[in-house]
């Protein structure tokens, strides 16, 4: 599929041209649902390119954000109520759970480049189950509720360059499933790398979670640049997720003028469509953010663990940043700090609590 230069392509906004319902996975669960606005299942060798604009007419959807609760509870609780996936059908009015705009399902070798994407109902790209994909050089602009920019949900080696972001959500969230269905599916993602991208705006500009439970690691991002928005850099989760983050590796982020944190890690993600049933924790190992610099941040870092399931082998190194509040870490097992230089305010600058091993070379507040 290649769209030429200057072409504008308008998708309906009328939603029983979505229908009939097809096997999907909504925030992390699968289901059966509206059919996203470009949809594949089961393909190899597609592409989604040229030079084109794609236009999602997405505020027609917007509206069910307040509508969806129900219909959410329903989906979430799912599979710990043991209702199988072929009996999860959705894709009415009433339900308002909304589509992605692009969603490959289980595809091979999947290739997005070029094109621009505009305003979608929900998440705007959204390779579920995919592996070997390439997304380069697209631009996406969309500021509704929960339009996150692109969602590698479970997908295995996939390769993000040289594209612009602004959402009205994350701007790129790496995923892998929601609690019980997560564990079910048991998928992760992973192989991911994240190169010369422009995030501006949403709530997160490189984000993983808080939909992980299947699992994230062997993920790589540099050379991004990031402005506004609450938060540059985000690591999340919350009990009830379960699942792991591993082998993470971000360096040479610039992160400007962020409402929250630069650079956080944090289990208590307080904003969920659907609370968790359980308390499971996940694990958070392995993680190294260095050559970190920026301006204007409420909080320059953040590490949060949970008293009983503390993060595991941080690395913080080389990170230049101004922000009221310099540094709070806290229930972290392990953590070494090299070269951290943060310009702050002295009356509310660092909080360490509950850390088992904190290795420091070189950290100062100015």
């Amino acid at each position: 599929m290649k769209f030429e230069k200057g072409a504008t392509i308008r998708f309906s906004d009328r939603f029983a041209d979505y229908l009939p319902v097809v096997f999907t996975r909504w925030e992390g669960m699968e289901c059966y649902n509206y059919s996203p606005l470009i949809y594949a299942k089961d393909c190899e060798n597609i592409a989604v390119t040229g030079e084109g604009t794609l236009i999602g007419n997405g505020e027609a959807w917007w509206h069910w954000k307040r509508l969806q609760q129900d219909a959410a509870n329903r989906l979430c609780y799912a599979e710990s109520l043991g209702i199988p996936v072929q009996d999860r059908i959705y894709g009415t009015e009433e339900d308002a759970l909304r589509p992605s705009f692009i969603q490959p399902i289980n595809c091979k070798n999947v290739l997005i480049e070029g094109i621009s994407i505009k305003d979608g109902p929900q998440w705007t790209v959204h390779p579920v189950y995919c592996e070997n994909v390439i997304i380069r050089n697209i631009h996406i602009v969309s500021c509704g509720p929960n339009t996150d920019g692109l969602n590698p949900d479970s997908c295995k080696n996939v390769l993000i360059e040289d594209s612009y972001f602004e959402t009205g959500d994350d701007c790129i969230a790496i995923n892998s499933g929601m609690n019980e269905d997560g564990w079910r599916v048991n998928k992760p993602c992973e192989n991911i790398v994240i190169r010369n991208c422009e995030m501006k705006e949403g709530h997160g500009g490189l984000v993983i979670g808080s939909g992980m439970s299947g699992g994230v690691r062997n993920i790589y991002a540099s050379h991004c640049k990031i402005g506004g928005g609450d938060r540059g850099i985000r690591l999340k989760s919350m009990r009830g997720r379960g699942g792991f983050v591993e082998n993470v590796w971000f360096e040479h982020i610039d992160i400007n003028d962020v409402r929250e944190e630069a650079v956080q890690i944090n289990m208590y993600y307080p904003y969920s469509t659907v609370v968790p049933k359980t308390a499971v924790p996940s694990d958070f190992k392995n993680i190294t953010i260095k050559h970190i610099t920026g301006k204007g941040a409420k909080i320059a870092v953040e590490m949060r663990g949970l008293p009983e399931h503390r993060l595991k082998d941080i690395c913080l190194e080389n990170i230049k940043l101004h922000a009221e509040t310099a540094m709070v870490c806290t229930d972290v097992e392990t953590i070494e700090i090299r070269d951290i230089e943060i310009y702050a305010d002295v009356n509310k600058s660092t909080e360490f609590a509950n850390i088992n091993r904190l290795k420091v070379q070189g950290f100062s507040v100015k």
